[in-house]
Formats: structure tokens, sequence, C-alpha cells
């Protein structure tokens, strides 16, 4: 629900709303109460005008807020079309969870609602009926005004930065690095209690295991591991969970299995109680989020790579940006275990596997796409090759495999490409490169 409400536009300004008419009702009752006991150096700061004046003042302000509110609202819808057909579909919860638009939103509909609620209390006096205007409400509008036109200017400004495809990569990476610390940076501090515990000897779900499936088509969100650890318990058995966050799921299809420890047929009941279970604990979406999904910001970080390599675009520059990007993210990833999740019980024996993609899986993601759109891109086949080098550098040996089958698809990309004699050459000579950082050495008096 958190996750849900950050990406949402709607909240804040529907809290401001409803703010606003407590204070329109809430600043003239009091306004009333205390016409006559305002110090006298407060009330020549007050609105001192006639109820006349009084509702000029107010109308225009509610005029002025809702016409900015629209055009904020506009250039806020145009910018997600930009983002959409520039960039990627995906980066669109990038742009919903800026906390500053929602903010601005948030200002302009409280100001228009309060100067309205306030405008209701002014009375002229006609009709047999004291007049009132009530100073404190008036000046509280007016400096709400104040701040609305300030927070237009820097609005119209954020928006021109936010649009710029660095500051929209950055976030990307931002997002993707709170990921990474929420997911794998916990579990690795919890390493060694025996209920969060890696191994490479995982058990294989026999021929008869029953299938588990989710209860609703979508995205794969997230997975309640302690709620997937109290099933298998419950029912003594052994869960298998064969996707990760971020993948498709459709109902009724099998998405993982379960089997029972000691080899004993699951009774009907416990059947039905795991089935349940498992679908309570596996929440599905309309579309992907980085709630646990950690390769989201690789995906969001490689989709901008793509399309700005595609013919329409052709911004090669910005796939170099984004490549340099996803070497940071993988860099990073390359310091934790990734690869299936084991759960144990408090005897330590395996209760639950679930799936992760491993550094062949987000290596992958991350130069696929790009190798295969900028084949003919010198810049961008030499931003891989680099790619390769930092990430060689930054991994084990044991884990070098997945780079050097990277390494000859790019070599294999440079000598079926039509390049120009020299750019082959620079390429070969980075290529070189990334084998001496797989041997562990890093030249320096190199440069190319």
């Amino acid at each position: 629900m958190r996750d849900t409400l950050r990406v949402q536009l709607w909240p804040l300004p529907m809290l401001g709303v409803a703010l606003a008419v407590v204070a329109g009702v809430c600043l003239p009752w009091l306004d009333e109460r205390l016409h006559n006991d305002f110090p006298p150096w407060l009330r020549d700061y007050l609105f001192g005008g006639s109820s006349d004046a009084a509702r000029a003042v107010l109308a225009a302000i509610a005029g002025s807020l809702i016409t900015v509110t629209a055009l904020t609202f506009s250039l806020t819808v145009l910018t997600l079309q930009l983002a959409s057909s520039q960039f990627s579909p995906r980066v669109l919860r990038t742009f919903n969870s800026d906390r500053y638009v929602r903010a601005t939103l948030a200002l302009f509909l409280a100001t228009f609602t309060y100067a309205l609620t306030v405008l209701r209390t002014v009375r002229t006096g006609e009709d047999e009926r004291t007049g009132f205007v009530p100073a404190l409400s008036i000046t509280v509008a007016f400096l709400l005004t104040l701040a609305s036109v300030l927070a237009l200017v820097l609005f119209l400004s954020h928006l021109a930065r936010e649009i710029r495809v660095e500051t929209l990569l950055n976030s990307v990476h931002s997002a993707a690095d709170d990921t990474i610390r929420e997911v794998l940076d916990k579990q690795d501090l919890g390493r060694g209690d025996p209920t969060d515990e890696q191994s490479s000897d995982l058990p294989e779900p026999p021929a008869d295991a029953l299938p588990l499936s989710a209860d609703a088509s979508g995205f794969l969100t997230s997975v309640d591991e302690a709620a997937l650890l109290r099933a298998a318990n419950d029912t003594d058995a052994v869960l298998l969970i064969d996707r990760h966050p971020g993948s498709s799921l459709i109902a009724a299809v099998p998405m993982g299995a379960a089997w029972p420890r000691t080899g004993e047929p699951f009774s009907s009941e416990a059947r039905t109680r795991l089935t349940e279970d498992v679908c309570k604990a596996v929440r599905t979406g309309h579309e992907r989020t980085g709630l646990q999904d950690i390769a989201f910001g690789l995906r969001q970080l490689t989709d901008i790579a793509a399309k700005a390599l595609s013919p329409g675009i052709n911004d090669p520059t910005t796939a170099v940006h984004a490549l340099s990007h996803s070497a940071a993210l993988l860099c990073e990833l390359a310091q934790h275990d990734l690869g299936p999740r084991l759960l144990h019980d408090h005897r330590q024996r395996v209760r639950v596997i679930l799936r992760r993609p491993d550094l062949e899986d987000m290596l992958d993601l991350a130069v696929a796409q790009p190798l295969r759109y900028g084949a003919d891109e010198p810049a961008v086949l030499a931003r891989i090759a680099t790619l390769l080098r930092e990430l060689a550098w930054c991994t084990a040996p044991d884990r070098h495999p997945p780079i050097v089958a990277a390494l000859a698809r790019l070599r294999s990309t440079i000598d079926a490409s039509d390049l120009h004699p020299a750019e082959r050459v620079r390429l070969v000579g980075l290529t070189g490169l990334v084998d001496e950082a797989l041997a562990g050495r890093w030249p320096h008096h190199r440069t190319l």
C-alpha cells in the first residue's frame, strides 16, 4: 500500500484539499471570536478592506489558482507523455513518485479550496445580518497565494530539470540502489541467521510435487517470505517458488511446487491450506515495481538505451550514459549473493526455495539489447567493453564465466559489424583490456 501511494499523484493533493476545508471553516470562526482581541501590532498586518474588497480578493485568488492548477496538470501530463515516448513507458513511475510535483499540486488546490471556503463567511451586513470580514483568514489566503506564486516558479524550473535524460537516469539509478539496499543488504546482514542462509545444494522437486499457482494474472510484485516459511512449517512441506519479483504470472499456471518433507502424501486439508497460504503470500500487480524487483532498475536503463538507439531517435550518447549507470548497478550487484535464496526452519532444514536472477541474468539484461541495436555504433560497443572490464574488476574469479561469455558475444558482434579499420582496432584493444581485468590486472599506461 505504501508503494502504491508513493507513485500516485492524488493522495497528497486530496490531503491538502481536506486540510484547506478544515482551515477555511476554523479560521473564520477564530476570526469572529478574537476580532476585538488582536494586538495593535498584528492588526496593522491584517487585511483591512471592506466586505466587498474581501470578496474581490478571495474571488481573484480562487480564479487564478484554479487556472494555475489546470496549467500545472497540463504540464505534468505533457511531461509524462514525453517521458513515455522519448525514454520508456516504464519510467513513468519515477515521475509519478516526484514529491515536489505532488506538493505543488497540493498547495495550489489547497489555496483554491481555502479561498472558496473563506469566501462563504464574508458578510456585507445586509438583510439584518451583522457585517463580517475575516481579516486573519483573508491574510492567510494572501500568504498562501504568495507561496503558490513562488511554488509555480520553482515548479517550472524543477520540471525543466526533471525532463533531462541525465536527471532521469540518475533517478532510476537511485531508485534501483534503494531496492538493492532494501532487499539484498538486509539479507546479507541476516546471513548468519539459520532462517536466512544461502546454499548451493538445492533440493529438487519430485515428479509428483503439488503445483503452486497464483490466483490472479499479472506481474509478481512481492513475496512474503515469513508467510511462506510459516506455511511450509505448518504443513511440514518444502516450497519452491520458481519465479522472481518482476516475472509475469498467469492465473492457474504453475509458478512453483510443494512436496512433503517426509515423503508422505499431503492430506486434502493440507493441500488446500498450503495452496491458499501461498496465494496470499505471493502478490501480483498490473505493472512491475521496485518493491522487491532488483532487476527493475536495469530493465528501465536498458529500455532507455534501446529507445535511444532506435532509428526514430538515434541518440547513441544517451545509450552510452545509460550503460554507464547499468555498469554501476552491475558492480554493486556483484558484491551480493545472487541466485536462489533458501529459507530454513529452526532446525536448519530447507523449507523455502526462492528463485532470483543471478549475475548472468543481470548482465544479459543490461548488455543484450544495446549490443543488438548498437552493433554498428562504435561508441556503444566501446562502452559495453568498458562495462565488462569494470564488472570483471569488481567480481571474484569464480563469477567470471558470464563476463567471458558476454565478451565472446561482443567480439563476435565487432567482427560482424561494418566498422572503419581504426574503430575496429580501438574496439579490439578495449576487449583486450577486459581480458586484463579478468586476469586481475588494470594497466594504467594504455588509453583507448
